[in-house]
């Protein structure tokens, strides 16, 4: 067991290969993506038990839509039946979930399952999950931009308000910490638009393990990865470990 003072407070993770594992076993992409839900389901167990605070997932991309129409079909039918599944017993581990993107382009039904599992959690303080749905890193900032110009428009801020404090509270992980750890399974080694400003001093984690065969162990070798790491923000080392006269 890695010891609590360790645990990066915020985990991201983009959750690859699912489509990939299931070719490797001759199965539809669907038993992938059953698959996936598993392994999350281990993860967001695993945070929890570690003392994770906030863990954040790619669940699904503004990209993804391009997607054949019978894959995002199954997609969406697996979101709403995991919904179902899972929401209760996420509340009673005192998990509060969130849903992170333009949720508008999905039908009205889905909609409002996630609506209702957000009211349901809301006020749950062992973790918090984000799940990220038709999101984008360059979409979040757009929508932040937008905003602000409104919000200055309507005379509520000026433009001398204008800073990376003011900018971050319009972004989608606005009441979120930064991540401390992006993970990718998968074997890809890029972040694919997800989460682009809020990522700008995470440490960046690739592994090739496929998203179904991601286990407590694989996630444990992250955050041991992690550890070795000396984040320092842009100080010296000397300055983090408090050699100053150096």
């Amino acid at each position: 067991m890695i010891e609590p003072p360790a645990i990066p407070g915020h985990i991201a993770i983009i959750m690859d290969g699912n489509g990939r594992w299931a070719k490797k076993r001759n199965r539809p992409r669907s038993m992938g993506h059953q698959a996936g839900v598993k392994a999350l389901r281990t993860s967001i167990g695993h945070c929890l038990q570690l003392g994770v605070g906030t863990l954040t997932v790619f669940a699904f991309s503004s990209e993804n839509w391009s997607r054949p129409a019978s894959e995002i079909s199954r997609l969406m039918d697996l979101f709403l039946r995991a919904l179902d599944k899972e929401t209760g017993e996420l509340h009673q581990n005192g998990i509060c979930l969130r849903f992170v993107g333009d949720k508008s382009a999905f039908k009205s039904n889905l909609q409002k399952k996630m609506s209702r599992a957000e009211a349901l959690t809301a006020d749950n303080t062992s973790m918090v999950v984000n799940i990220a749905v038709n999101y984008g890193g360059r979409w979040d900032i757009t929508q932040a931009a937008r905003r602000l110009a409104v919000a200055i428009a309507e005379g509520q801020l000026s433009p001398d308000d204008i800073d990376e404090q003011q900018f971050a509270r319009y972004l989608a992980l606005a009441n979120s910490p930064d991540p401390d750890l992006f993970i990718r399974t998968g074997g890809e080694m890029r972040i694919s638009n997800f989460l682009l400003w809020q990522s700008a001093y995470a440490e960046f984690y690739f592994t090739p393990t496929l998203w179904p065969d991601f286990d407590s162990d694989v996630l444990d070798l992250a955050i041991a990865a992690f550890r070795s790491r000396e984040r320092r923000f842009g100080r010296t080392g000397d300055q983090v470990r408090g050699n100053l006269s150096a």
